[in-house]
């Protein structure tokens, strides 16, 4: 009897045992199984019509709102305010008249990112066209906080500008990235105000979808513009011009500037085009930037020729300049300016076919062929000169200055 009783209570208190050690480790699973979901205590509360609603606040931080969270509040909305005409916006007429000539309106609005403070001064970046004419610049701040900006420099051709801020209003200052360093398919996050300060500090994602893709287009003063670009399928609107591009480390790696809307199809019809959005990579963009800052433009070579495109020429002119039949495309040489880089090396009715081995077939590729290089360098041209071709070495010891 006394042994029955002995093992009945053992039984009995390896049940206890258990029930107590399963009670326990259910309470410990759940600390520290929601601890790693929720930040804070969970309430449940009940409303009036019976339906029960938890008050959880989830920790949904991310590596892309890190990276956001780091770079935002250096963005700005870029204004570029211009005397009124029919088609300016002026924000002070609560009346909506916008026809009141002499009057500065809103001519357009893009993007910017403040890069660096030193002094009294705060520097941000945006896109040359954001810029071109204003009479008066403003920058709308990340906090909403609208200071005026002073033009630094401008350069066209790369199309980046430079603008100055008073530095007291000035909490974040961006990190420019290696953009050397980039691969085909990691993340790109684009920042700026689409269509405007009304949706200012937008954040849309994508990744890098190409890297050094050449993008032509014209300035505003006729100019062809080619310039090396990063593509990205991150969503860019107008308004983003001007804004950066980064990296999921919240680095600057491009300054966004352009998008493809549409392409022809055929001769008859065009197709629309999603996701094909440019950034200036931010290793160009820092050089330009150095040179604005200290000299309020840049500097570029150049040969010193009239020149036109043999593809335009007629049939009799390419007739009387002796091209071989087998060469299509290239630049002709209209007129040599005197003392200028191309003198004593190139003459009148020469055809420039390559520059450093690199084809030419448009001014646009000379153009982008000869801006790659610094003044003082010097690249060897190959060229035809009555159907025979020939090379040589020419000094670009002359800028595009010397031109005017």
């Amino acid at each position: 009897m006394k042994n029955s009783m002995k093992k009945l209570l053992h039984i009995l208190l390896i049940l206890l045992v258990g029930f107590i050690g399963g009670t326990l480790g259910v309470v410990t699973m759940q600390k520290f199984g929601n601890s790693s979901a929720v930040t804070n205590s969970t309430t449940t509360t009940s409303t009036k019509n019976g339906t029960t609603t938890s008050n959880v606040t989830y920790n949904n931080t991310t590596s892309v709102s890190e990276a956001v969270d780091k770079v935002k509040n250096a963005v700005v909305s870029v204004i570029n305010y211009q005397t009124s005409n029919n088609n300016s916006r002026n924000p002070y007429s609560i009346f909506g008249d916008n026809n009141n000539s002499g009057e500065l309106a809103v001519a357009g609005e893009g993007s910017g990112v403040i890069y660096k403070k030193e002094g009294n001064s705060a520097y941000l970046v945006t896109n040359t066209h954001v810029v071109a004419g204003a009479e008066q610049i403003e920058i709308k701040l990340a906090d909403g906080n609208t200071v005026k900006g002073t033009l630094v420099g401008s350069d066209t051709y790369s199309d980046i500008s430079v603008v100055k801020i008073d530095a007291s209003v000035v909490t974040t200052v961006a990190e420019f990235g290696n953009s050397d360093s980039l691969n085909v398919g990691e993340v790109a996050i684009a920042i700026g105000s689409p269509l405007g300060t009304e949706y200012a500090n937008s954040v849309t994602q994508g990744i890098v979808s190409s890297l050094s893709r050449t993008v032509t287009s014209k300035a505003e003063d006729g100019q062809t513009i080619s310039t090396n670009a990063i593509q990205t399928d991150a969503a860019i609107n107008p308004g983003n011009s001007g804004g950066p591009l980064i990296n999921i480390q919240g680095q600057v790696i491009g300054i966004t500037s352009s998008k493809i809307t549409s392409s022809s199809a055929s001769l008859s019809s065009s197709v629309s085009v999603e996701g094909m959005g440019f950034a200036i990579p931010a290793n160009d963009a820092v050089a330009i930037i150095a040179q604005l800052e200290k000299n309020g433009k840049v500097e570029r070579p150049a040969l010193g020729i009239q020149m036109a495109s043999l593809s335009n020429l007629s049939a009799t002119d390419i007739a009387r300049l002796n091209v071989p039949k087998d060469l299509t495309a290239g630049i002709v040489v209209v007129s040599v300016h005197s003392g200028l880089s191309a003198d004593g090396r190139l003459k009148a009715y020469d055809i420039i076919t390559k520059i450093d081995g690199k084809t030419i077939e448009s001014s646009s590729d000379l153009q982008s062929a000869l801006y790659s290089k610094n003044i003082g360098d010097t690249i060897t041209v190959t060229f035809y000169r009555d159907g025979k071709e020939q090379t040589t070495d020419i000094q670009l010891s002359s800028s595009t200055d010397d031109l005017q």
